[in-house]
C-alpha cells in the first residue's frame, strides 16, 4: 500500500533520498521512440537544466543523476541548516523567481512602505515558502510539472505524463549514498546506451568527470564533515563506479576483478553484495542502509516496519 510522503521522509534521520519520476504514456521521454521514430532526445536536457536551475533556488543538493528514456534517477541532499539561515528577502526573492507570488509580496520586495498587519502576512508567506524550499515533495513537483506542460504541449495532447507520484528512497547512512549513487551513474551502461561513464550522456558522473569544479553537484569534500560536501574523495567514487561498471559488463564470467577499490573495504560495503546489489536492483527498497538506522527511522516517523530490508540486511555489515 502506498504510504505517506511523511512517512518516507525524515531529516533528523537522513538528509539524503534517492527519487525516481516515470513516464505513464507509451511515448518516450526522451531519445528515438520505435513506435513513432520520432526523436526526444532533446527532452534530456529540459530535465539536466531544470534540476540545475532547481538546485539553485531550494535548499537542495544535486548528488547523483541520470536521464534514461522513460524515467530518470535522482539522489539530493536536502539543506536544512541553509535553508533556515536565509533571511525572510532570501526566501522571497528564491520562491518569486519560480512563481508570482502575492501583490503584497512583490510590494515589500519592492521596498514599500507596509503597516504591522501586512508585514505580518509577510512573514507567514516567506515561513511557508522555507518549508516548501526544503520540502522534498516541493522540489519534485517543482522539477516534473514544467517538464510535464512542456512534453503535453510539444506532443499536442493533454493529461498525465508522469506515472503517479514520484518513487522516493531514504538513505541513511554514506555507505546507503555512494552504493546508490553508483547505480544511478551506472544506468547507462546496464541499459547498453554508453560503454563507460565518461560516455554517458546526461549523468552526473559524466558531468563531474568534465567538470569536477562545477557547481551544479554537490562536491566531494575528502574528509568526514558533512556540511562541507560529500565525505569522500572524488577519484575514490571514480574508481568505485569504473570497477561497479566492469563487474556488471562481465557478469557472466562470474568473478570480480581483483582491484577493488579500498573504500569498498573502508567504508564497510561487502563487494560480492555490491555487485549483486547494481545488477538487480529493482524492488527499489523505501529505505536503504544498516539495519539500526532503519529501525531507528521507522521509529522516528512512526512506522511499525519498513518493507524489503532485506537489500540492506546483505549489503551493509557492522564496522568499527
Amino acid at each position: 500500500m502506498t504510504q505517506a510522503r511523511k512517512r518516507l521522509v525524515s531529516l533528523s534521520d537522513t538528509p539524503y533520498y534517492h527519487c525516481v519520476s516515470r513516464c505513464v504514456r507509451r511515448a518516450f521521454l526522451c531519445g528515438t521512440d520505435p513506435l513513432t521514430a520520432y526523436d526526444f532526445e532533446h527532452r534530456r536536457q529540459w530535465i539536466v537544466d531544470r534540476l540545475q536551475l532547481l538546485a539553485g533556488i531550494f535548499a537542495v543538493d544535486l548528488c547523483a543523476y541520470a536521464v534514461m528514456s522513460n524515467h530518470y534517477h535522482v539522489v539530493v541532499r536536502i539543506n536544512a541548516e541553509e535553508a533556515l539561515a536565509w533571511t525572510a528577502r532570501d526566501v522571497a526573492e528564491r520562491w518569486t523567481s519560480l512563481f508570482t507570488g502575492p501583490w503584497l509580496v512583490r510590494r515589500w520586495l519592492a521596498g514599500d512602505v507596509l503597516d504591522h498587519a501586512e508585514l505580518a502576512r509577510v512573514a507567514t508567506f516567506v515561513e511557508e515558502w522555507r518549508e516548501r524550499l526544503m520540502s522534498l515533495s516541493w522540489f519534485m513537483r517543482c522539477l516534473n510539472e514544467p517538464i510535464a506542460r512542456m512534453a503535453n504541449a510539444e506532443d499536442r495532447c493533454t493529461g498525465r505524463f508522469w506515472e503517479g507520484r514520484f518513487k522516493s528512497q531514504a538513505l541513511l547512512d554514506e555507505r546507503a549514498l555512494l552504493s546508490c549513487m553508483a547505480y544511478v551513474d551506472l544506468n547507462p551502461l546496464r541499459a547498453a546506451i554508453a560503454r563507460t561513464p565518461e560516455t554517458s550522456d546526461y549523468t552526473s558522473i559524466q558531468q563531474r568527470i568534465k567538470n569536477p569544479d562545477g557547481h551544479a553537484l554537490r562536491p566531494f569534500c575528502g574528509h568526514s564533515d558533512d556540511t562541507q560536501g560529500i565525505p569522500y574523495q572524488l577519484k575514490d567514487y571514480l574508481e568505485l563506479v569504473d570497477w561497479a561498471g566492469r563487474a556488471i559488463r562481465h557478469d557472466k564470467r562470474g568473478y570480480i576483478p581483483p582491484n577493488v577499490p579500498p573504500i569498498l573495504t573502508r567504508i564497510g560495503l561487502v563487494p560480492e553484495e555490491l555487485t549483486h546489489f547494481l545488477k538487480n536492483k529493482q524492488d527499489f527498497p523505501r529505505v536503504l542502509g544498516p539495519l539500526e538506522r532503519i529501525r531507528q527511522m521507522a521509529s522516528t516517523v512512526g512506522a511499525a516496519f519498513f518493507k524489503d530490508v532485506s537489500v540492506s540486511r546483505h549489503l551493509f555489515r557492522q564496522v568499527g
